[in-house]
């Protein structure tokens, strides 16, 4: 195979990665709510720059990526609450718009602490590239690959096998129906705004060794995380995944292949055909899909 090949693969899976845990946030709060989250991408800008800036505290790695995620989960829980009460009294487009205004305000927050510099976080087992295929990969991106595995593994027992995610399916499905049979659907809410933000910021904390990180890295990627999810077919789990690799890949191979002018183009292009052949995304129907 060849090296450069392997070098672009890589980096496709990588950000493919990322986008793919974003959308899975989207879709979540999407099926639970109706709303989407403009807000998601920042919650892959806390885990990542959190820990960074917990790291230069002097915060034990561990340690500091455990409080990302606890800080980047009190934000979506934050958010969850606005969002509720907004959808009672005003509607779906009303809490698009909250959530827009909720990730500037988390933005704001952040450049007026810790400032604009870009940061970056320590590769989980050392930097040294690793031979394969006759190119080299970076040992973080094997991280990527497994963390976002097994991420994918545990949604999938939870909403299949668990008491609890077959309500939250049921719910999504029809809130009504899962009222009278006695879930609460409020809490149902509160769990997708909860696991959104828990996705983002794993993703951007395992991909921050690679990526880097800084108070508005969530801007695009969230951007890019909402097309994956349209791609796949909003409302999809396994189209969310599949429209954040088919991106991420999408991506890289323009970058090395033609010019990385045209990069972030990419993802605008892809939407724009899946419309014009698929309107509903590769695994979306014609009727709402849920979980």
């Amino acid at each position: 195979m060849d090296s450069a090949l392997v070098q672009f693969l890589s980096s496709g899976v990588t950000e493919g990665a990322r986008y793919a845990l974003a959308a899975l946030g989207f879709t979540l709060i999407y099926n639970a709510s109706g709303a989407i989250n403009f807000a998601q991408g920042e919650s892959i800008m806390l885990g990542g720059m959190m820990t960074a800036v917990l790291i230069a505290l002097g915060m034990p790695y561990g340690l500091a990526i455990a409080a990302a995620l606890a800080i980047a989960l009190l934000a979506g829980l934050a958010l969850q609450k606005l969002a509720t009460r907004t959808l009672a009294n005003s509607g779906v487009l009303t809490v698009i718009i909250l959530t827009v205004a909720f990730g500037m305000i988390l933005r704001g927050f952040v450049q007026a602490f810790w400032g604009t510099q870009t940061r970056s976080l320590p590769a989980f087992t050392g930097a040294d590239p690793i031979k394969f295929f006759g190119g080299t990969i970076l040992p973080q991106t094997l991280w990527v690959i497994g963390v976002t595995a097994i991420v994918l593994m545990a949604l999938g027992w939870f909403f299949r096998y668990s008491r609890l995610g077959r309500a939250f399916l049921l719910a999504a499905f029809n809130a009504d129906t899962a009222q009278l049979m006695g879930i609460n659907v409020r809490f149902i809410l509160l769990l997708a705004f909860g696991l959104a933000a828990l996705l983002g910021a794993v993703a951007g904390v395992v991909t921050g060794p690679i990526t880097y990180t800084s108070y508005d890295a969530g801007m695009m990627v969230g951007l890019k995380a909402i097309i994956a999810a349209i791609v796949g077919g909003m409302g999809s789990a396994p189209g969310a995944v599949v429209g954040g690799l088919v991106l991420g890949l999408a991506e890289a191979l323009t970058a090395g292949y033609i010019s990385s002018e045209y990069k972030d183009a990419v993802p605008f292009l892809i939407v724009v055909l899946v419309f014009l052949v698929r309107p509903n995304g590769f695994f979306g129907r014609p009727h709402l899909e849920r979980v």
